[in-house]
């Protein structure tokens, strides 16, 4: 087997298997070429030998080409996934990739997440949980919280009969108060592959989402989940769960959603509530226009 073919095998695998984003793909595909022709390996087992020592002489490499902090904690994410990809296909009893942390970085300041941001955190949860259901599960409830701005309690109230998503989907949020929501179609494609991988039958009336002995999911575990990932992708501690659903009404905001409507779509009783989202919306503005302006 060529390298090109082990590069199109994993580059079918993240886009046909695992439903990753045209810009996931490209930059796991990037990051497992260059590893590749680092290693200089031929076939599958040769990938799969690969270990934490091989993986910093590589990144040290990376750095010596001016890659920062975040880049090389994206980089290391990536290739963690393509050699445990490897593992597999050279059918490696234990896949998972080798134990190594990504460089310590600055905190930033708190703000919400980038789309990018939201798809390689989704796909981060995915990639790196010990099975494939549950992987799936985590990568779910993030898009439904970004997506569709749930509230994590919302995500995790939905029972079997949420299942089969349609174009919205009714919830139930604070104070009982029902609305709709609209689901995008990664989201949609990303609950289908849940249901469709999950280890307990999912009845009408039983939750949606299961922890991994079969019981409701908790806050808990998604948030540890989240966690992991963000360290792992070098973002602040301000991203958690509930930083998707404030990122869902920043991002509407700027794209020129009105208040009124993005007050249905979060639930708020009040529209002073709502109200917060324009002063992040201009402080993104001000920052921005600082960066640009001549005499900023």
């Amino acid at each position: 087997m060529s390298a090109a073919d082990m590069i199109e095998s994993w580059r079918a695998h993240l886009a046909d298997n695992r439903r990753r984003s045209p810009h996931t793909v490209r930059a796991y595909v990037a990051a497992a070429a260059r590893l590749l022709a680092a290693r200089g390996a031929g076939d599958w087992a040769q990938m799969a030998a690969t270990e934490a020592h091989h993986l910093r002489a590589h990144l040290a490499a990376r750095r010596a080409e001016g890659l920062g902090n975040a880049s090389t904690a994206r980089e290391l994410s990536a290739c963690k996934a393509f050699i445990a990809f490897a593992r597999s296909q050279a059918g490696d009893p234990d896949p998972a990739a080798p134990r190594m942390r990504g460089p310590r970085l600055k905190k930033g300041l708190p703000r919400p997440v980038t789309p990018d941001e939201a798809e390689n955190l989704a796909s981060f949860v995915d990639d790196f949980a010990k099975e494939d259901w549950i992987g799936a599960r985590d990568r779910a409830v993030l898009l439904l919280l970004y997506g569709s701005g749930l509230r994590i309690a919302e995500a995790l109230s939905l029972s079997g009969r949420d299942a089969s998503l349609g174009e919205v989907l009714q919830v139930t949020g604070k104070g009982g108060k029902p609305r709709v929501v609209p689901v995008l179609p990664v989201t949609r494609a990303a609950v289908a592959e849940y249901v469709r991988l999950c280890e307990f039958p999912l009845t009408p009336s039983g939750p949606l989402f299961r922890g991994a002995k079969g019981g409701p999911l908790s806050p808990g575990m998604v948030q540890r989940a989240m966690a992991n990932a963000r360290r792992a992708l070098g973002l602040p501690d301000s991203a958690t769960p509930h930083a998707l659903r404030h990122s869902f009404a920043t991002h509407l905001l700027s794209a020129g959603a009105d208040l009124r409507s993005l007050q249905e779509l979060l639930g708020h009783a009040s529209l002073g509530s709502t109200q917060i989202y324009t002063r992040v919306d201009a402080a993104a503005l001000l920052e921005n226009y600082r960066k640009a302006h001549p005499r900023g």
